[in-house]
């Protein structure tokens, strides 16, 4: 199978007005959207867009209307006159535990025909229901892509909108680095990092990342809101969300 889980951690530091850090470890699956079928049959604990102890829904991301979302991926590759034929997708994300899940960060991985990578797609959530999705065409075959692109999205409360994103991501391996500095007046101000360790995806390794983490995805999200008010407490400024966003997507030279 190409799809795969990935043990391992989150790290958010702030470095403006006031420093902040924290981290905590985690799982995510990487799944290749072609072997959902086959995952949903042979895997036990895990269901495809049913409820289980572990599952995945499309509609928690693309057009987020239960549509498919590799046809989804294709219609943005094909209105960013990249080519689609033959494309195998994977995506790095979450998994809904008891029904439950949030994705601040999910990343579509484009392999074309010959499996070199060709497109990188980060679909960014934030609390208030919105999603954004900042494509980037990937040229040649390396182990580290790095790109950068203006925000355009409000994520954060406690941050500005005047900022400039620098992504570096690892090609996904036995192991997966996802990297996010933000800068503001050329000047860093926050750090983001998701990486883990590769493992097969089987009943065996599910059941043992679960048990690690059992109540995962509900612990993110109440880990948002209190990250959040320890930066109240701290006195940081509270940036108030002035758009309203459903799901709109940029692509980024």
């Amino acid at each position: 199978m190409n799809s795969s889980i990935y043990n391992g951690t989150v790290i958010h530091k702030r470095f403006k007005p006031k420093n902040h850090f924290f981290k905590y470890n985690i799982f995510t699956f990487l799944i290749d959207l072609s072997e959902l079928n086959y995952l949903n049959k042979k895997i036990k604990f895990f269901s495809y867009n049913r409820f289980n102890l572990l599952s995945f829904y499309e509609k928690d991301h693309g057009n987020r209307d239960g549509s498919s979302l590799t046809e989804w991926v294709k219609k943005n590759l094909n209105d960013n006159n990249i080519n689609s034929e033959n494309v195998k997708i994977k995506l790095l994300c979450y998994p809904r535990i008891f029904g439950y899940v949030f994705n601040p960060l999910s990343v579509f991985y484009v392999y074309d025909v010959y499996e070199k990578l060709t497109c990188i797609l980060y679909e960014v959530k934030n609390t208030f229901g919105e999603q954004h999705t900042y494509i980037f065409k990937v040229d040649g075959d390396k182990n580290l892509y790095q790109h950068n692109c203006s925000k355009k999205f409000h994520v954060s409360p406690f941050i500005e909108m005047d900022c400039e994103y620098f992504f570096r991501n690892l090609k996904p391996g036995k192991k997966i680095s996802v990297i996010i500095d933000q800068y503001q007046t050329n000047e860093k101000i926050f750090f983001a990092s998701q990486d883990g360790k590769r493992v097969e995806f089987n009943s065996k390794e599910l059941i043992k990342s679960y048990i690690k983490h059992p109540l995962m995805t509900f612990k993110i999200i109440l880990a948002i809101h209190f990250e959040a008010f320890k930066l109240w407490l701290k006195g940081i400024k509270y940036v108030k969300k002035k758009l309203k966003i459903k799901n709109n997507t940029t692509f980024e030279n």
